[in-house]
């Protein structure tokens, strides 16, 4: 147990401090709250973060999955190739278009989308890759876009837990038709809620913009069929005063993991792997229990250490998509989403941590030794 002078160190912490509310309070005295000049400064400002490209905000990262492939013309018919070992969010949206979700393993490293398995699940009916930046360390980009250039596959980017992330400079959400990042509260930022759509095409961006405004551009002349996922401008100007502070908290969450990784010694416990040219932004300090997890997680909490599994059931078993699939004679050999599945487990990291609360960390994590 930690001593009654030390407080349990969650896993995550949002911040939400005086700066964004003030910003949300000048948003709500001013009237102006829904899809108005915060939420257009806030696009504006965040196309910095991706190499200029069109930035749509909407309500949630899901929905900016969900309406990238709407705008991609993805539908019936059509297969995305996407990683088992994710949020639901990234195959909920392929199956909320009517789209089929084929389910790919993971590099056991970094523990995204392995680029052999994403070539060899191709077929006729493939239209479109997603790879998601798990964790916050970016896919293999490079081989990824090759692939996809090759069999004329759209790339979509599930970037939700990866602000700011890069692989060899370039950074997400900058490769291939477009990227998504989601804005939830316990997002390296955050805009209480929210989310962003990136796309180097400007008649793909209009498309966006009419999608999440009902279809419309100009009030009552709906040209196509939308929906409402606008971001409201409360929102948004949370989210322009996080963005303001990302770069100083992820270089915060670099070196956090950095320290982490130089001194947990423990035999049972793997460190994350980066890849070359990869920058991890550390959305999750992720490591891999080699054997009892659930021990060890008893053991980090009772030191008052915060910890979290992300995710203990790969998508393919959750029941909508499993029961789908058996029914329909498909079976997805998954061998190592399998074992991260059963290994992984998430701990602090994130900017608000002092060195006090990593050398608890480092502690806590050494003492799980070889006895689980």
């Amino acid at each position: 147990m930690p001593s009654v002078n030390e407080q349990p160190i969650p896993a995550a912490r949002p911040v939400i401090g005086e700066e964004e509310i003030e910003a949300a309070v000048r948003v709500l005295r001013s009237g102006r709250v829904v899809q108005g000049p915060e939420v257009a400064a806030f696009e504006e400002s965040f196309a910095d973060l991706v190499e200029g490209r069109h930035c749509v905000a909407v309500n949630s990262g899901t929905s900016a999955l969900h309406l990238l492939l709407m705008a991609l013309n993805i539908g019936p018919g059509d297969e995305v190739i996407v990683p088992s070992f994710s949020f639901a969010a990234s195959a909920n949206a392929i199956r909320l278009v009517g789209a089929d979700a084929v389910f790919v393993d993971i590099d056991p490293d970094t523990f995204c989308v392995d680029p052999a398995a994403v070539e060899a699940a191709i077929t006729p009916r493939t239209v479109a890759v997603m790879p998601v930046h798990l964790y916050g360390h970016p896919a293999a980009m490079d081989q990824i876009t090759a692939i996809a250039d090759k069999h004329k596959l759209a790339v979509v980017e599930d970037a939700c837990q990866a602000h700011a992330a890069a692989l060899n400079g370039t950074p997400v959400g900058a490769f291939g038709a477009g990227g998504t990042f989601s804005f939830y509260p316990t997002k390296n930022m955050h805009s209480l809620e929210g989310g962003m759509i990136t796309v180097g095409d400007a008649e793909i961006a209009r498309t966006l913009r009419l999608l999440r405004n009902q279809g419309m551009e100009q009030r009552y002349a709906n040209e196509i069929v939308g929906a409402n996922m606008r971001m409201t401008d409360v929102a948004a100007a949370v989210g322009r005063v996080q963005l303001a502070k990302l770069n100083g908290w992820t270089e915060q969450r670099i070196a956090n993991a950095a320290y982490l990784s130089e001194h947990i010694s423990a035999p049972n416990v793997v460190t994350p792997v980066v890849a070359e040219g990869a920058r991890h932004i550390y959305h999750q300090y992720t490591v891999r229990v080699l054997g009892d997890r659930d021990a060890a997680m008893a053991k980090l909490t009772e030191a008052g250490i915060g910890n979290a599994v992300y995710y203990p059931t790969p998508i393919h078993r959750l029941k909508p998509y499993w029961e789908p699939d058996q029914k329909a004679g498909r079976h997805w050999d998954l061998p190592e989403t399998e074992k991260a599945a059963a290994e992984v487990v998430s701990l602090p990291v994130h900017p608000s941590l002092s060195r006090d609360d990593l050398e608890r960390i480092v502690t806590a994590v050494n003492a799980l030794g070889e006895g689980l």
